[in-house]
């Protein structure tokens, strides 16, 4: 089976070749998704498309394509500019501290970094650009020091969205103070105002819409026809209808060949609203609950589908992870004491399974990158895993050496385990040293019925969140999910 993935152009499911793949013979991807307002932390509704775009980006990597992965950062905005107001700073300033901060949250997350990262208010002469094309295409018009986009000149508008012009143009209407001839026309160039940021233009001072900066900054580092542009179903329209237009107006060129958008995530069952009073940050989030946790609930429903972010699915989502966490440290531990020949194992029935549950995972991917059922696969192979460790006292080298590569595959892309803490470097990781240390201390201390000081042991690194587990190969431990 190979990758199909549902396009929201075609509204269907399609094989999913690169360009340049098919141009070229070369397995590359471009691959653009629209990144945060840097006015303020990203909601967990960010969340839900930060990762899982970054595992459609590791599963392509995964499946032989280099990823050209770009990720915006939209720095100067109407938003923007009125927090920076309020909080008595630039909005420059204010750029700086949250994508910073953003890049803690994704972090956290798990979300790898793109391979550009563009700026908005470093891309103006990119953007100032691909306004004049629009302009020389007899596209767009002055309007007072405002440039917009003349949708009524662009018969295609609505291709995305699907709906025509005359039923789009009856929920439209003209704000107060705007200059544009038609309810549909959106802003390319805004024309400066007191107080605010503005960079010279054909047309005067003034500073770039929103939509313009996608399309312009996506050009210079993907080309003018890319494969993929991800976003949140919210963006469909009007950004990711207007950067269509704008785009292929400035080149004649397809945009995008797959567009791709995860659907809504739910507070409690409803749409999150600041105005509902359930806003939530994915800061505030990961104060709450384990980022893991956070990332494998992201995960565990179809990225079409909506999902209910609740207390009680981010508990089973955290249940689930320490699930698999527990598996992959038992197979370490098993690995330093469990292993030797073992003429009773049936390694090739072993392998076989392994094989068949790899194709499983495989498939559940490539049907639309089904994440929740490659999930699903990824706990019958724990499961798997279990029964054989429990079941036998030795097993053979060659099946610790399939289980854990198995699990470091499946976890390169999903990111749902993360690193087992028990099997850090001790010269990288002083704290485990430390561990280590008290850990033998305890056992000697319990050798020598001083079981005083070795139940102060236990305790203390209870109190830190380190568990043990004494076997009758040892002690084993673990931190708790946090």
């Amino acid at each position: 089976m190979s990758l199909t993935l549902y396009n929201d152009l075609t509204r269907k499911k399609e094989k999913f070749v690169a360009l340049k793949e098919l141009e070229e013979n070369k397995k590359e991807v471009s691959f653009y998704s629209c990144g945060p307002t840097v006015y303020d932390y990203f909601h967990i509704g960010n969340a839900r498309a930060f990762i899982v775009f970054d595992v459609l980006r590791r599963y392509l990597e995964h499946i032989g394509y280099k990823v050209n992965f770009v990720q915006n950062f939209t720095d100067i905005d109407d938003k923007m500019i009125h927090r920076a107001h309020q909080e008595h700073t630039t909005v420059a300033e204010l750029a700086e501290r949250f994508i910073a901060e953003y890049k803690k949250d994704a972090q956290a997350l798990g979300v790898h970094e793109p391979t550009v990262a563009p700026r908005a208010t470093e891309h103006i002469a990119e953007i100032i650009n691909t306004i004049q094309k629009i302009m020389d295409n007899k596209h767009a018009y002055v309007s007072d020091g405002d440039v917009y986009f003349d949708v009524k000149s662009w018969p295609k508008y609505g291709v995305l969205f699907k709906q025509n012009l005359e039923d789009l143009e009856a929920g439209a209407r003209i704000e107060i103070g705007e200059k544009k001839r038609d309810p549909l026309d959106f802003v390319l160039w805004k024309g400066e105002k007191p107080g605010e940021p503005a960079w010279d233009s054909p047309w005067g001072r003034g500073r770039p819409g929103w939509h313009i900066e996608c399309s312009a900054m996506s050009s210079k580092y993907l080309g003018e026809t890319i494969d993929i542009h991800s976003g949140g179903v919210d963006l469909i329209f009007p950004h990711h209808e207007n950067e269509i237009a704008q785009a292929e107006a400035a080149t004649g060129k397809p945009f995008v060949r797959f567009w791709i958008h995860n659907e809504f995530l739910l507070i409690d069952g409803e749409k999150m609203s600041k105005s509902l009073g359930n806003f939530l940050t994915a800061r505030a989030a990961i104060n709450k609950y384990p980022a893991l946790a956070i990332r494998f609930f992201m995960l565990s429903a179809h990225y079409r589908s909506p999902i209910n972010f609740t207390p009680e699915g981010l508990e089973q989502a955290a249940s689930g992870v320490s699930r698999l966490r527990n598996c992959k440290a038992d197979l370490d531990f098993a690995a330093k004491t469990k292993q030797g020949a073992n003429n009773n194992f049936d390694l090739e029935k072993y392998k076989s399974e392994l094989e068949k549950f790899n194709k499983d995972f495989h498939d559940a991917l490539d049907d639309d990158f089904n994440t929740a059922a490659a999930i699903g696969v990824l706990f019958e192979i724990a499961r798997l895993i279990n029964t054989c460790l429990k079941e036998n006292e030795i097993l053979p080298k060659e099946f610790f050496e399939l289980s854990l590569n198995i699990l470091a595959m499946c976890d390169d892309i999903l990111g749902v385990i993360g690193q087992d803490e028990a099997e850090s470097s001790e010269a990288d990781d002083p704290e485990r040293a430390e561990i280590e240390s008290l850990i033998k201390e305890r056992a000697e201390a319990r050798k020598a019925k001083n079981f005083a000081r070795s139940d102060e042991i236990r305790d203390s690194l209870k109190a830190r969140g380190i568990i043990l587990e004494d076997t009758p190969q040892g002690t084993k431990w673990k931190k708790e999910l946090k």
